[in-house]
């Protein structure tokens, strides 16, 4: 199967949220070993473990995992490996941006067949042009792995430069527009493209805008939860499934903080108390964008 089609598919049977693994520094229970390597395997093993079977999807965030030089980029590997077990969906989160060889080699490094941080999917910056792309497309389109683009982020300063006219229209709508013959590339058998956009749970607007621009993008929704944004905004550029769900589709909704470091969890005496507290925060999620899903 296409990445386009593992995603559409994992999200037709689990629903949208796509899981962070976010290990912020000094957010790390005690009960896992803290802010260490072997603390932030350990807890995010945890979280894949608690993870399966309630969602389909997980976004590592790959700065968190670098921080801690080899031994966090070795735990970051040894929680994929887990998360694939579990038969979960990879979204690396590295945000790569880079010209010629050095492109590639990212690519190498994360949508490879022979990667040593598999995924099914990375996330890159088009903001250097075009041409920082076609590396991990053409990586992603021979090994059915998904390529994750920025377009309008959810950051305050997004629209610092983002949103700046370009003859007529934002930046980042001009950015998605050029992208089409690459989505074209990564379309699947579901009629949806690998190529993703990422549009922000806070600009709903824009996401309705970007599905204009883009009707067959699957789109990585950050911004729901911890920063602010409910359900119904998060999912403002889905749209009614293809096959005869009352469903809405396209693409899956990122919640970090509020499902890997929910109330009281760092504070919990054992595992078993923490395991509780974490799926109880997932399964709300899911249940919130679920019910935002509904079209009846």
């Amino acid at each position: 199967m296409t990445f386009a089609d593992r995603l559409i598919s994992a999200t037709r049977t689990h629903g949208p949220l796509c899981v962070g693994i976010d290990p912020h520094a000094g957010r790390i229970p005690d009960l896992f070993g803290g802010d260490t390597p072997e603390g932030i395997e350990a807890w995010g093993l945890a979280l894949v473990a608690a993870a399966a079977g309630r969602t389909g999807i997980i976004k590592p965030q790959v700065a968190l995992f670098e921080r801690h030089g080899w031994q966090g980029m070795r735990a970051l590997a040894n929680i994929c490996g887990a998360a694939r077990e579990h038969g979960l969906l990879i979204l690396m989160d590295a945000k790569r941006g880079d010209i010629g060889s050095t492109a590639e080699g990212y690519a190498a490094a994360y949508l490879a067949d022979t990667a040593p941080f598999k995924c099914d999917a990375l996330t890159v910056n088009p903001y250097m042009g075009l041409d920082t792309l076609e590396p991990h497309v053409r990586t992603a389109e021979a090994n059915d792995k998904g390529v994750i683009v920025l377009a309008r982020t959810s950051n305050p300063g997004s629209s610092d430069y983002q949103a700046k006219d370009l003859e007529g229209a934002p930046l980042y709508a001009r950015v998605v527009e050029s992208l089409a013959p690459m989505m074209d590339r990564l379309k699947g058998e579901s009629g949806w493209s690998g190529l993703m956009l990422v549009t922000g749970a806070t600009g709903p607007d824009e996401a309705r805008q970007l599905r204009a621009l883009a009707p067959d993008a699957l789109f990585l929704v950050p911004g729901y939860g911890a920063q602010g944004a409910n359900a119904a905004e998060a999912m403002a550029g889905f749209v009614p499934a293809r096959q005869g769900s009352d469903r809405l589709e396209g693409g899956c909704v990122n919640a970090s903080r509020s499902v890997g470091f929910p109330e009281g969890s760092a504070q919990a005496p054992n595992l078993e108390t923490w395991h509780a507290l974490v799926t109880q925060a997932i399964d709300a999620a899911q249940a919130d964008l679920n019910q935002a899903a509904k079209t009846v």
